[in-house]
């Protein structure tokens, strides 16, 4: 395999200054990255919490079976209930006629115990973008993103509450790890979101997305630069069971992200339990395509490999940020354990074993990571491990309230993106949807303010 040869690379020189990552406080005032005995805090188990009642999307089907027998009921029942959740998209048990009417309550106090409620949601001006404040049953507050493109409806899902990799350029970093979430809250999201499609509450079309250099923006839902897909009904189910009144296929969520709130691999167990609920045929899981769920990692290696070897064709996602160590140690402290090349060794070899493409994810960021110079060298370590074989997901950064940071200028953006291309590496700037609702890309946070807020169109 050829490389980018030394000359072909930008000479680490640039007549802008460098700006070191920083992290801001409510009151205004700024710091560097918070240390303890010179390390960046991390918090990859976060503190020992409850997790809510077991639901019936925690469980197996045969599970699910096992719990209605201790009820005294026929195992049937579990199949009905999963056709109810997977398939219809409801946990109303009041609505669930085939069922006995006398067990309805208790099957529902069993297998249906209130996970997300809505305090809020928030809607782009077209209506193609929904963003979801839930509460849980701890009282603990996490957003989901809802977007229609027009050959997807993708949802980017959150996996903890608050995030402990403390990367000081993320709002959600920079509010702390609150708990984990279980199987059952993260695919609850998905239902809650077919539900919001099937009421007709997301727009029915979405024009194209233009990137800042008005190319076609690289779609949430489509990192790794795969072919489209169609709003169509899940594999593993029949057309009847997903039919509208019109009797064509209902449409639903066909993407998932894990870019919402938390580090999905520092809650390994519960996001692969939520991503098996996911891909299992209908009526034991949603019958969704492994290939059109994205798991994004700021670089938890150990998780990396873990996943490898799942055998489930997930898109990955690394969330490089910046190639050289020396300033990815600051804005991504998980980077003081596994470095920028034993992750994107780890990111090959997912490559390897799985035969996906692998997605680099990188915020743009203002005189911060956006340098040509970091684009050749981006470049050069990713065509020393092959070609083909990985996509790059340029991000213009999505500010927060009050942010010391932008997003980069559009001819440093463009130069960016040219060096990557010139050296062979497939690349598209991802668009930024959802920023004017603050939905968009390490834009997710909840404070009292939200608990507080109304619904805005």
């Amino acid at each position: 395999m050829s490389e980018t040869t030394p000359s072909s690379v930008p000479r680490r020189t640039s007549s802008r200054k460098q700006v070191r990552p920083i992290v801001e406080h409510e009151d205004g005032t700024t710091s560097s990255t918070p240390t303890r005995s010179g390390r960046p805090l991390l918090d990859f188990r976060g503190p020992r919490v409850s997790q809510p009642p077991q639901h019936l999307a925690d469980m197996s089907m045969d599970e699910r079976i096992a719990a209605v027998k201790e009820m005294g009921l026929p195992a049937f029942r579990a199949k009905q209930l999963s056709t109810h959740y997977f398939v219809h998209h409801s946990s109303d048990v009041d609505q669930m006629t085939d069922l006995p009417k006398d067990s309805r309550a208790e099957l529902g106090e069993r297998f249906f115990p209130t996970l997300l409620t809505e305090v809020h949601r928030l809607k782009t001006g077209n209506g193609d973008t929904i963003k979801f404040l839930w509460r849980l049953f701890d009282g603990s507050l996490v957003e989901s993103v809802l977007m229609r493109y027009r050959n997807r409806i993708t949802l980017c899902v959150s996996s903890q509450c608050g995030c402990g990799m403390n990367c000081p350029f993320c709002a959600t970093g920079q509010q702390g790890l609150t708990r984990n979430m279980s199987a059952a809250e993260i695919v609850d999201q998905v239902v809650r979101a077919n539900q919001v499609i099937a009421a007709g509450e997301l727009a029915d079309t979405s024009d194209e997305d233009r990137n800042l250099l008005g190319e076609a923006a690289a779609g949430v839902g489509d990192e790794s630069g795969g072919e489209a897909v169609s709003e169509t009904a899940p594999t593993g189910t029949s057309a009847g069971a997903h039919a509208t009144a019109s009797g064509g296929a209902a449409e639903r969520v066909t993407n998932i992200v894990f870019m919402g709130m938390g580090e999905p691999l520092a809650n390994y167990k519960r996001v692969m339990n939520a991503v098996r609920r996911f891909v299992e045929p209908g009526p034991s899981g949603l019958g969704m395509s492994a290939r059109r769920i994205t798991i994004s990692t700021v670089g938890l290696v150990p998780g990396i490999n873990k996943l490898a070897m799942e055998e489930i064709p997930v898109t990955f996602a690394l969330s490089l940020h910046a190639p050289d160590d020396g300033l990815r140690n600051e804005m991504i402290p998980v980077n003081t354990r596994w470095n920028a090349d034993e992750a994107i060794d780890a990111a090959y070899a997912y490559y390897k074993t799985s035969g996906r493409r692998v997605s680099i994810e990188y915020a743009l960021i203002k005189d911060m990571n956006d340098h040509a110079w970091r684009a050749g060298l981006l470049a050069k370590k990713l065509n020393a491990r092959g070609r083909g074989w990985v996509h790059v997901n340029p991000i213009p950064l999505n500010p927060t309230p009050g942010s010391v940071w932008t997003a980069s200028e559009p001819d440093v953006a463009a130069e960016f993106v040219r060096v990557l291309r010139d050296a062979g590496v497939p690349t598209t700037i991802r668009d930024t949807r959802g920023k004017d609702i603050d939905g968009a890309c390490g834009q997710l946070a909840t404070s009292q303010q939200d608990d507080d807020a109304v619904t805005a169109d």
